[in-house]
């Protein structure tokens, strides 16, 4: 398996990995500059060269993996036979310098609502390294024509029609994901929200609406849901930065996504 072809398998699975690259060489090494090693937890793909210098950067990639902030790493080998190493002696005569990359898990985001004020924020998140999932009832929220715009995104994005029942997309989501409901039907946000409240493991859930619309959905959830007032308070409403206050579905878009990435940052630190 190539090296990206790793990687990608690693996003997918939604695990962390490291990406080990021999940066420069100087003298006979076993392997040239630019060869490429991925590790992952468990498994490890191609390879840098073997013998001590691999295997120190294994160990020590699967400690990047293991802490909580990884940062980029170069380490320096000699290899001589008068260097004392941990996996044994590699004497070829030369020195490598390697460079490790954390592959972090990817954030996700599923977004509700794939309508004006969906789509544009679609486009914004789009540019971030996420996995994004833009749910709607609506097949044609969701046709390739209108999403041709998304064509060059950074981020995954999955598209999911759900004509029935979206809330059922709730379980599928990877863990951690950050819920944004704005679909063009309260009742169907309204549902949103009581499953995603009692969906385990999501991240942040917010809400498009006004005051009122959330008067009423809070006395729902407390009334027919049963969630308690702890529970119903992890959703937020109104999403957005309170002071920007234009109502066209771009500047809703920005704003939302703004407040989105400050809880990124939440989690960051």
């Amino acid at each position: 398996m190539t090296w990206f072809a790793a990687v990608a398998r690693l996003r997918a699975r939604r695990e962390a990995g490291v990406l080990v690259t021999v940066t420069t060489v100087r003298g006979h090494a076993p392997r040239d500059a630019g060869a490429k090693l991925v590790v992952g937890q468990v498994e490890t793909w191609g390879s840098i060269g073997g013998g001590n210098v691999e295997a120190v950067a294994i160990d020590r990639a699967r400690e990047m993996i293991a802490a909580a902030e990884p940062a980029p790493e170069l380490i320096d080998f000699a290899l001589n036979e008068k260097v004392s190493t941990r996996h044994g002696v590699q004497c070829c005569g030369g020195t490598v310098q390697v460079l490790l990359e954390p592959l972090p898990v990817a954030r996700a985001v599923a977004v509700f609502g794939v309508g004006h004020v969906g789509l544009e924020l679609a486009r914004i998140l789009a540019r971030q390294d996420l996995d994004l999932h833009l749910v709607d009832s609506r097949a044609d929220m969701l046709t390739e024509e209108r999403l041709a715009v998304l064509d060059d995104s950074v981020a995954q994005v999955h598209a999911h029609h759900a004509p029935l029942l979206p809330e059922q997309v709730l379980e599928e989501l990877p863990r951690g994901t950050h819920v944004l409901i704005m679909t063009h039907d309260h009742a169907e946000d309204a549902a949103l929200c009581d499953v995603a409240l009692r969906t385990p493991g999501l991240g942040s859930i917010g809400l498009i609406g006004s005051a009122a619309k959330w008067a009423r959905f809070r006395k729902r959830l407390s009334t027919e849901g049963g969630h308690d007032d702890a529970t119903i308070d992890r959703i937020k409403t109104p999403i957005g930065l309170a002071d920007i206050t234009g109502k066209e579905p771009a500047t809703i878009a920005v704003s939302v996504a703004a407040d989105l990435l400050r809880v990124f940052e939440t989690e960051r630190s």
